[in-house]
């Protein structure tokens, strides 16, 4: 938990300053910014690793949380599981989403993809 703690403020300071504080900041953020992002495998793997280690460090937070207060066993064996299957959602579509993502779909307007992709 501390690893990963120490590791995300790195991940993420470094994911806030790029989006607010270069270039034109929060204002600049659409889908031709993040396809140009992901466009560069370096901001795949960086986001690909805040997602997993965030997801990684708070699911073992609320199960934590989940083994001090809830008292009965099946109570218990529930409220993890659906922990688990949230993980496990959240992680695979946004994975897929990462690694799939199409920055220049064929029916995109001309304007919007005119900053990363080729004609």
């Amino acid at each position: 938990m501390r690893a990963s703690g120490v590791v995300l403020l790195v991940l993420i300071f470094g994911h806030l300053f790029v989006n607010l504080m270069v270039g034109e900041g929060v204002h600049a953020i659409d889908f031709a910014f993040v396809g140009g992002k992901w466009s560069n495998p370096l901001w795949q793997v960086w986001d690909l690793l805040m997602l997993w280690l965030a997801m990684i460090h708070g699911t073992n937070g609320v199960r934590t949380i989940i083994n001090d207060y809830a008292t009965r066993d099946l109570t218990r064996g529930i409220l993890k599981g659906l922990l688990y299957l949230a993980f496990t959602v959240v992680v695979v579509l946004g994975t897929l989403v990462i690694f799939t993502f199409d920055a220049c779909p064929p029916d995109a307007p001309a304007e919007l993809l005119a900053s990363f992709c080729t004609a």
